[in-house]
C-alpha cells in the first residue's frame, strides 16, 4: 500500500465528474489496505447545531451549522475541533486538528462556545462522511481525480466554507510552484 493520506487534504481537481465531490476540500482521517474515511470541509447544510443536537444539549442559538462531511452514514454526527486539552494525539489527523471521540468531549467542545474568545475551542460539526474501499481512492488518485496537499489547522478552519477550495488551491499552486488556474488579466500574458 502507498503511503496513508490520513492528516492530508485531498481537493478535487476539475476532471473530478461525482457530483459528491465537485470542488470539495476532503480532510482524510484514517486511509489504509482496506479503505480510507475523510469529511467535506465546505459544504455547510442550512441546519442550526443548536436544532441538530437539541434532543441532547441545550445549547443557545448560534451561526454554527452543520457540514455535510459526505454521503456515508449522513445521520450520523461527528466533530472535529481545536481543543487540545481534550485532544488524543491518536486522534489528530493533522497538527492542532483534532477528532471528539466521547461524548465528553464533544459536549465539553460545544460547551465552550460560551465562553470568551480566548477559551473558546473552534470546531465542526459534520452529518456522514466521505468513504472509498480497499483501493478505490488510490484508483481515483492516479486517474488524477484529485490533487493531494497536507492538511493544516487553518485550512481546516477557514472562516467562510465557501472559501475553502479557493485556500487549497492557492496552498497547492504556491507549494509547486505552477501557476494559479485563474489568471485575472490574461493580458498581461
Amino acid at each position: 500500500m502507498p503511503q496513508s493520506l490520513r492528516g492530508k487534504c485531498l481537493v478535487a481537481a476539475n476532471s473530478l465528474r461525482d457530483s459528491n465531490f465537485r470542488k470539495t476540500v476532503v480532510l482524510m482521517l484514517d486511509h489504509n489496505d482496506q479503505g480510507a474515511t475523510g469529511l467535506i470541509l465546505n459544504r455547510p447544510s442550512s441546519i442550526r447545531v443548536a436544532h441538530a443536537l437539541s434532543g441532547h444539549f441545550s445549547l443557545p442559538d448560534s451561526e454554527q451549522v452543520v457540514y455535510m462531511g459526505g454521503p456515508v452514514e449522513p445521520s450520523a454526527l461527528l466533530m472535529i475541533h481545536d481543543n487540545e486539552d481534550l485532544g488524543e494525539s491518536s486522534s489528530s489527523p493533522c497538527s492542532k486538528v483534532f477528532i471528539a471521540d466521547s461524548a465528553q468531549s464533544f459536549e465539553q467542545v460545544l460547551l465552550s462556545e460560551g465562553q470568551e474568545e480566548s477559551n473558546r475551542s473552534l470546531f465542526r460539526i459534520f452529518s456522514g462522511y466521505s468513504g472509498w474501499s480497499g483501493g478505490q481512492l488510490e484508483g481515483e488518485i492516479e486517474r488524477g481525480d484529485w490533487l493531494i496537499h497536507q492538511g493544516c489547522h487553518e485550512l481546516v478552519f477557514v472562516t467562510d466554507p465557501y472559501e475553502v477550495y479557493e485556500v487549497a488551491m492557492n496552498l497547492i499552486f504556491k507549494s509547486t510552484s505552477l501557476l494559479p488556474y485563474r489568471i485575472k488579466d490574461p493580458s498581461v500574458n
